[in-house]
């Protein structure tokens, strides 16, 4: 009966922990950043007020391109019918690389024409490739760009909307870097080269040449902008929007709502770090030279053309007369593949680059579990007998400590009887039949809150698997067997149109796939192992957890599901072992018969 209780009661509180979980856990740290961003917006604010003017040979973050009211340079600020008709409208570099295509827009030499080769729309692999940057001209724009802020002393600078000029080889692949040219009318010539490796990186190489007669000073600038933002809601289990890591604030996400409302957020001046733009699976973000400081910032501009950019402005860049200096930024457009970020972050030395993978607050539970799929995956060849064998593992770690808690439960059961006896003996004095039971559990060694560990126990697992499934790529469209195409995604059949036989689609609400159904008898099973709770509330909470489990988890990850049913049938096998060694009766076979039973009507 205790035991029971306790079981009952740890499954509510896990459903309103996963409940709170997926809703509030992001909040205290959104608001921490909404509050940060208005202390500074009333700290540059204050400044502007009290300071003088700004030195002229200093530039403004304002002065970076897009950044004011009336449209974005390089764009006459129409939107073009299609892709295809937008990409013809300007000069370009083709780019062809083992998992890229695309090209470069010679107008600002901005990357903005970026397909996925290995990613389609669909599981169908005809399906299209995914269009990760595209020209400012459609209503999906987004794009990354590299430019300069200058003076009158420097003249033109490159910016939004500078031509440059193709030396030799028009393709830039892994093999073949491009280069780029343009010369001012004040002496200044840059030399820009372009590289890309095999995966997702950019290299952009700047070499400025002063030949005038007096020493120049300019800034650096790069930016990702983007015109729309995700048609589905974000949740809080995941991070889409604005992000970052530099200076001592560290990793700074920040979502589309946020930003539309504080229009600006300006962390301290970074020498290291990143920035960009990060969807679900997908990311474009910069990597600043280290050689001088740099000013980051998130904006949002809701002028004729809404949009949201990050973006970065270097300290002045001071290059003698007759002199050159160089600068390096790197730019990232790809997916968000686990090892290829964290290869990133080793090689090229990019600062917590693993966080553009929202990993979460528990982090040190769901990258280990994702390593150990993924290494489980590479073994078996396939993701759901790499979730089925992760569970086999966890089970087999967490063995001794479920053991006890089932022997436990056990000697429960068998002392049962005595519990009832002490129950209607001190019927009228609680405090009495409080201490004779303690002395029970006391005296046949009992633990009576043992029954709850295998639930707790599974809690953290629950939510590292579900976050695994939800944030990681490897996961997308990853099949499993029979009717799984895509573990990531519900399953996909319904107890309500017998499966597909039926012709008509069913509401969302009622979708109840196999594998919600096979986990829901499984957990069914598993509760009808104990005796059916004399309360009759606890009684019908006992008859409709496996009932309510099975409707709010047929919209999960269909690998979250597979997981949940396997843990509870090797569940079921733990349990009915170690209870008959305990010579423990399994109440499993008369609690399935007593459904059948006829019930005595009052009268009887």
């Amino acid at each position: 009966m205790e035991n029971n209780r306790n079981f009952f009661i740890t499954i509510a509180l896990s459903v309103l922990i996963l409940t709170l979980w997926q809703v509030f856990y992001m909040n205290p740290r959104v608001e921490s950043q909404r509050e940060a961003a208005r202390i500074e917006a009333e700290r540059v604010e204050q400044q502007k007020k009290t300071e003088p003017a700004s030195r002229g040979d200093v530039p403004q973050q304002t002065a970076i391109p897009g950044s004011a009211p009336g449209g974005v340079p390089g764009s006459d600020g129409a939107t073009a019918a299609t892709r295809d008709s937008a990409l013809a409208a300007t000069s370009r570099v083709q780019i062809d690389t083992p998992r890229l295509s695309g090209s470069i827009n010679l107008a600002g030499a901005r990357l903005d024409d970026i397909r996925l080769k290995d990613y389609h729309l669909t599981i169908d692999k005809s399906s299209p490739t995914i269009e990760l940057l595209n020209p400012s001209a459609l209503p999906n724009g987004q794009f990354a760009e590299i430019g300069y802020v200058g003076n009158d002393a420097t003249g033109s600078v490159p910016g939004a909307d500078t031509v440059w000029t193709v030396e030799g080889n028009p393709v830039l692949t892994p093999a073949t870097p491009v280069t780029l040219t343009y010369t001012n009318d004040k002496g200044l010539t840059f030399k820009r080269i372009i590289a890309v490796d095999g995966d997702y990186m950019f290299t952009v190489s700047d070499t400025v040449t002063n030949a005038g007669a007096a020493p120049v000073s300019l800034s650096n600038y790069g930016r990702v902008t983007r015109f729309d933002k995700p048609t589905h809601a974000s949740i809080y289990v995941l991070h889409e929007g604005l992000i970052g890591v530099t200076g001592q604030e560290g990793l700074q996400e920040i979502k589309y709502s946020a930003i539309e409302e504080d229009k600006e957020v300006k962390p301290g001046k970074s020498s290291d770090g990143w920035l960009g733009i990060t969807d679900k699976y997908w990311a474009a973000t910069l990597v600043p030279s280290g050689k001088q400081e740099f000013q980051p910032r998130f904006a949002y501009f809701p002028d004729d053309r809404p949009r949201f950019q990050a973006d970065f402005l270097t300290d002045p860049i001071n290059v003698p007369a007759g002199q050159s200096a160089t600068i390096e930024t790197l730019v990232f457009a790809g997916a968000k593949e686990v090892a290829t970020v964290d290869a990133y972050e080793k090689d090229r030395g990019i600062r917590q680059f693993e966080l553009l993978i929202d990993w979460g607050w528990f982090y040190f539970i769901t990258k280990p579990m994702f390593w150990l799929i993924d290494t489980l995956y590479k073994m078996l060849g396939n993701f759901g007998l790499a979730i089925l064998a992760t569970t086999v593992l966890v089970k087999a770690v967490f063995f001794p400590l479920a053991n006890k808690s089932y022997k436990s439960m056990a000697n429960m059961k068998k002392v049962q009887p005595a519990m009832l006896e002490i129950r209607e003996k001190y019927a009228d004095d609680k405090m009495k039949q409080q201490q004779a039971m303690m002395e029970l559990y006391k005296k046949e060694k009992i633990n009576p809150v043992a029954g709850c560990w295998p639930v707790l126990i599974q809690i953290p697992v629950f939510f590292a698997l579900y976050k695994v499934l939800y944030i990681t790529i490897e996961m997308r469209h990853a099949p499993f067997f029979g009717w799984i195409q895509d573990l990531a995604a519900p399953d996909p059949t319904s107890l309500f149109n017998l499966f597909g036989l039926l012709p008509f689609a069913v509401p969302e609400y009622l979708h109840i796939g196999v594998w919600p159904l096979i986990m829901g008898v499984t957990m069914f099973l598993q509760m009808r192992m104990n005796p059916t709770p004399p309360d009759p509330t606890q009684a019908m909470i006992f008859n409709w957890m496996p009932v309510i489990f099975t409707f709010m988890l047929a919209s999960f990850p269909a690998g979250l599901v597979i997981y949940w049913a396997w843990n509870n049938f090797l569940s079921i096998v733990q349990q009915g072992v170690i209870m008959k060694r305990q010579g423990a009766k399994i109440e499993l076979w008369d609690n399935l018969a007593s459904l059948f039973r006829k019930k005595p009507s009052p009268a009887e």
